[in-house]
């Protein structure tokens, strides 16, 4: 039997009213319009372009410095740093986000998602090296990100403040429901666990972490990702070797499908492209805005060393995780596509709606009866490292907002408490809803993100070819802010 995570009408949740949903309905796709998709399609190229295309010519210094630098007191290691940022990217987008991607824009979908996180690897390393430039000291550790480096960079606090409280709004409010919703959903439907329970249990958890301050989510983080993730890419290896023989069909469909020319998705290719990119931005985050904050946390020698690690960190999102499940589910058929003008254009699941349900009845096709149990165990721990990830991005900003030391620590003790009680009540609310909210925080943090960076890209560009330079010369690169003609950074002098 197919269980579905995502799907609640099976157990007691917090309906919003009508109304209420159809002003959010309306929100997203005012915010998801055609032309969010496009910036960040030109954002990505344009990045892509200016930086000569660093995402292949610097791959192999991205994997390098993945395990150089050393953790200190203000910082974290480059490992470190990215196991948060991948925290965040890592979430059920990578389960319930491509299978829903698949669902609306059919098999062509996966190609755009590649296509995103290609050009969105761009896109983070200029967000991230601009974290690392711009990025300041409060309360003995290095804060930084978006609002940081708009005030700093464009010299526009209004603006800054305007990012920060989208990301409180975003990360600390709107996101984390859609993570809780689908843990407690996922425990409930496999394991009959009452989504109360659930949410107790991961609030004890999380607070047990997030109390302990940055380096605890830091430790944890470099621990808890990489088991999960490879976890998760093991068990999809051995599936779609299962049905190896069908692998070449598989891309031919994706690839068919992206552009056009399979007859079974002839017309969808808008709609490939809206979600493709839509989900692919929503798992890897590039342009987000949340990438740079993690990024801002580390200890290193020259900021485009941070930045070529962030851009590292959407590869193994997209390509590798996002990619093992697309494939796990499209090897197996376990996947229906919506048809634009009602019904279906492939109904291979009956009854059964998009989200992690795809998954489970790929699992199960190799595995019978293990499926939900597998699904919501990967579930559990993706959407809890996100939290962590989360709750992170929402005290970077929160330390922004409030320069006094002593106000700061008062703001931080009241958004633990707030956060751990935004996620328990996440666990019982109507998972549409939660989707929703959390699209219309992305999208708003992408939109602000996305311009912002489009305007202060010179400083990551210069800084780029500084890096370039020294290794040229044979050095481990080291940065100083008026190599590059920026006199205001604080902490590269």
């Amino acid at each position: 039997m197919v269980f579905n995570a995502f799907d609640n009408r099976a157990r007691p949740s917090i309906h919003a009213p009508r109304m209420i949903e159809s002003i959010v309905n309306t929100l997203v796709d005012l915010i998801w319009s055609n032309a969010l998709v496009g910036l960040c399609l030109i954002a990505g190229l344009y990045f892509s372009i200016a930086t000569r295309f660093l995402q292949v010519r610097h791959i192999k210094d991205m994997a390098t410095y993945l395990f150089r630098g050393r953790e200190s007191a203000r910082g974290l290691s480059s490992f470190q740093a990215f196991a948060l940022a991948v925290s965040g990217r890592v979430g059920i987008g990578n389960i319930a986000g491509v299978a829903t991607a698949i669902a609306m824009g059919g098999p062509g979908a996966v190609f755009w998602m590649w296509a995103i996180a290609f050009l969105g690897a761009g896109s983070a390393f200029v967000e991230s090296t601009l974290a690392q430039i711009y990025k300041v000291e409060r309360d003995g550790q290095f804060r930084g990100g978006p609002a940081y480096y708009i005030e700093k960079g464009l010299k526009q606090k209004w603006y800054g403040i305007l990012f920060a409280i989208s990301t409180i709004i975003g990360t600390g409010l709107f996101l984390p429901g859609v993570q809780s919703n689908n843990i407690g959903a996922a425990m409930e439907n496999a394991f009959s666990i009452d989504p109360k329970i659930s949410g107790i249990v991961v609030i004890a958890l999380l607070g047990l972490i997030i109390f302990g301050g940055f380096k605890r989510i830091g430790h944890v983080a470099q621990w808890l990702v990489p088991f999960m993730a490879v976890g998760y890419i093991i068990v999809a290896i051995v599936i779609i070797l299962a049905n190896a023989a069908k692998l070449p069909e598989v891309f031919s469909l994706i690839f068919a499908s992206a552009f056009n020319s399979s007859s079974a998705f002839g017309g969808m290719i808008g709609m490939a492209i809206k979600w493709g990119v839509k989900r692919g931005i929503y798992s890897n985050e590039a342009g987000q805005g949340t990438g740079p904050m993690a990024a801002a946390a580390a200890e290193v020698s020259h900021p485009a060393k941070q930045g070529l690690v962030q851009a590292f960190s959407v590869y193994f999102d997209t390509w590798f995780v996002c990619t093992a499940t697309a494939v796990m589910i499209l090897i197996t058929g376990s996947y229906n596509v919506v048809d634009p003008s009602g019904g279906f254009i492939v109904d291979n699941l009956p009854g059964i709606s998009d989200g992690p349900a795809f998954t489970q009845a790929a699992v199960e096709s190799l595995f019978p009866n293990y499926g939900s149990g597998f699904v919501a165990v990967s579930l559990f721990f993706f959407a809890f490292t996100t939290l962590m990830a989360y709750y992170y991005f929402t005290e970077s900003t929160v330390a922004y907002l409030w320069e006094d030391s002593a106000i700061r620590r008062k703001a931080v003790l009241v958004l633990r408490v707030l956060f751990l009680l935004v996620i328990y009540f996440g666990t019982l609310r109507e998972a549409s809803l939660a989707w929703a909210l959390g699209d219309i925080g992305v999208g708003l943090m992408a939109w602000l993100n996305i311009i912002a960076i489009l305007l202060l890209s010179r400083p990551a560009l210069k800084c780029l070819k500084d890096y370039e330079a020294q290794k040229a010369d044979g050095k481990d690169p080291t940065f100083k802010s008026s190599d590059i003609g920026i006199t205001n950074p604080d902490l590269w002098k």
